[in-house]
């Protein structure tokens, strides 16, 4: 993969499309400053003075521009322009991924063709053709559309067509477009300077062939200007807003290391009840158990003991931080090998993974979309009928409360005030939740009681009742299903958390943190350790590779103590600044919740030199660069 011209390709994109989504918002009068009324509104037609002439819009893109109205006054017009930006981003960049792999329902490209040389996508060739349930409106449309040979136009229908269509089996992603969305989609093929022409002409196919690694960077480098203002921002004291957490903070984890975390934790812990030499010649950067004193050998035996009867279905791991999904690609390809060894077959395997083993979280919402596409496609390519079983995997967006009425609680519990204190704690405890994400502590026990009560509700109301709350019900039962992620208790927790210091948090979550991490306030990447050792159950793997200065500094003193007290390093990749393509030393820590005194735990230096092409070879991982180090003297790391 040439990741310069992936870098080059994602920037680019972003600034075209938010130029195209503000050119599009000026044509219907929002602007930044300024959201103009209509010069005159009649008979399904409202026009507007945009600059020296007018514009108008007729019948459904009136409500359109309404809800796009509302949305730029709740958040803001540049946050807008990000989020529907970015949203085409995702849909070009997963439809791409879908063609290039043969995954589209319809088997027709919608970018491109697959006849080498032709600029024109075979969508337009064949849009009589293609199965999008036509109305008889649409192909007369398509007729004029072809016949005035408007093929721009005709391939902005067809591809919002696509998109619903894709709604049928990747709901997390392809969202219904009948909304705003549509009124801002302004791509082309004929433009030789624009998005799709630039990813078909720039990146190759192969870099999209089964290759779900692509959308993580391509996520981290359509972010890279963003983050690079939000830092130039911080040296004019201007600190880190909610918003702008995902881009401050995401940093792509190399594959390599995935693999280490992933197989030193979830691997390991199949192992220890499970051995089995085949899959651990499988995982290559596994690393073998020191040897033991016969104290802490015995205490190990007791604890595997609990792993011999776990079974595949039983394990819950999740990547509370998920970003694009990358960690948790890697996870679905070691619980198929689990499954697989287990005598499964891979069909079954990828829905009982779906269902009961992989979990995810994070604030972003396109990130979101990313993980829930790169979970569904390494699904797909294991099982190629799992897109039509319907099922929704178990990552989600962290969602806000911020907007469900007092009304709606009201009516909600109106026969029982147990649930009103629930539904108000929630609503509490999720304020300004992208803030925080899964920092959050969920005391509420009785959670599927909420949802019974929310459906019984919904069932209850008239149509016409219902839909003034729609979108309001939609969010809250997507909280529920956070708290209830953040609730529950897991065999491992693996992520890559955000980095960022004290001084750059806003004043919110400088509070929030200080309140409830007194001991990791100080980093946010600290605060993680901390989170992910409570998420876990007792003897359960807390893996994270974060900032070395965990392991040093004197304000992590009194966090080192309680490890030592509450934890075990079972091992330690301790990596040089620029390893991980940041400027700072870091360290992929896989923590143990049991403390075993006198443990010898398993280290490895990682310099920049033993680092080429974003890898470190497994053949590293070998007993020569191995130092062991026992639990009570951890602060004797090499280095």
């Amino acid at each position: 993969m040439d990741k310069t011209a992936v870098k080059t390709f994602a920037i680019n994109s972003r600034k075209n499309l938010i130029e195209d989504v503000e050119y599009k918002m000026s044509l219907v009068g929002i602007y930044e400053n300024e959201i103009k009324n209509p010069i005159s509104s009649a008979n399904g037609i409202e026009t507007y003075q945009i600059g020296g002439s007018t514009q108008s819009i007729f019948d459904d893109d009136i409500e359109k521009r309404e809800r796009l109205v509302k949305e730029v006054e709740q958040k803001g017009f540049k946050n807008v322009v990000e989020e529907v930006s970015y949203t085409w981003f995702n849909r070009i960049i997963a439809i791409r991924f879908l063609e290039i792999n043969n995954y589209l329902p319809t088997k027709t490209r919608v970018l491109s063709s697959e006849t080498p040389g032709k600029i024109e996508p075979d969508i337009i060739t064949e849009a009589f053709d293609v199965d999008f349930d036509y109305t008889q409106e649409d192909n007369e449309l398509i007729f004029k559309l072809k016949d005035e040979n408007k093929l721009d136009e005709l391939f902005r229908f067809l591809f919002i067509k696509q998109c619903n269509k894709l709604n049928e089996i990747l709901p997390g992603l392809f969202e219904k477009t009948d909304d705003y969305l549509e009124l801002l989609l302004n791509i082309s093929f004929t433009n030789e300077d624009g998005v799709v022409r630039q990813l078909i002409d720039t990146i190759p196919e192969e870099d999209f062939r089964s290759q779900v690694e692509i959308i993580g960077w391509l996520y981290q480098f359509y972010n890279s200007e963003l983050k690079d203002e939000t830092f130039a921002n911080l040296k004019k004291r201007i600190k880190i807003s909610k918003e702008r957490i995902p881009a401050a903070t995401q940093l792509f984890t190399p594959d390599w290391i995935v693999k280490y975390m992933v197989e030193n934790s979830l691997g390991r812990l199949w192992l220890e009840g499970h051995p089995n030499e085949e899959l651990k010649s499988k995982w290559k950067y596994y690393v073998e158990e020191a040897k033991q004193d016969a104290e802490v050998e015995s205490k190990l035996i007791e604890i595997r003991k609990e792993s011999e009867i776990l079974k595949p279905e039983d394990i819950r791991i999740i990547d509370p931080c998920m970003g694009s999904g990358h960690i948790l690609v890697y996870i679905f390809d070691v619980l198929m090998d689990i499954y697989v060894s287990e005598g499964y077959t891979e069909k079954d395997s990828v829905e009982s993974i779906l269902k009961n083993n992989l979990y995810g979280l994070d604030i972003d919402d396109r990130a979101y979309q990313l993980a829930y596409f790169a979970v569904m496609m390494k699904a797909r390519s294991y099982n190629r009928k799992i897109l039509t079983k319907h099922i929704k995997p178990l990552v989600v967006s962290i969602k806000e409360s911020n907007y469900i009425s007092k009304e709606l609680i009201e009516l909600i519990s109106s026969k029982n005030p147990e649930i009103k204190n629930d539904l108000n704690n929630l609503i509490f405890l999720f304020k300004n939740a992208k803030n925080y994400g899964s920092m959050i502590n969920v005391s509420i026990h009785d959670l599927d009681e909420l949802e019974m009560v929310i459906s019984e509700f919904e069932i209850s109301k008239s149509e016409l009742y219902y839909s003034k709350y729609q979108n309001e019900l939609n969010i809250l039962k997507i909280i529920i299903q956070n708290a209830k992620l953040l609730a529950q208790k897991y065999d491992v927790v693996v992520t890559n958390p955000p980095y960022m210091g004290n001084s750059g948090m806003n004043p919110d979550l400088k509070d929030y943190i200080k309140s409830n991490y007194p001991l990791t306030k100080s980093d946010l990447f600290a605060v993680f350790i901390e989170k992910g050792l409570e998420m876990v159950k007792e003897s359960g793997f807390n893996c994270m590779v974060t900032m070395q200065s965990w392991m040093f500094l004197s304000s992590f003193e009194k966090f080192r103590k309680k490890l030592i007290e509450n934890t075990t390093i079972t091992n330690l990749l301790h990596m040089d600044n620029m390893v991980m393509r940041i400027a700072f030393g870091t360290s992929a820590t896989t923590f143990r919740k049991i403390s075993l005194n006198d443990y010898n735990s398993t280290f490895y230096h990682v310099k920049l030199a033993d680092v080429e092409n974003d890898i470190v070879d497994p053949v590293f991982f070998n007993d020569e660069n191995k130092y062991f180090i026992k639990q009570i003297n951890f602060d004797k790391i090499p280095g």
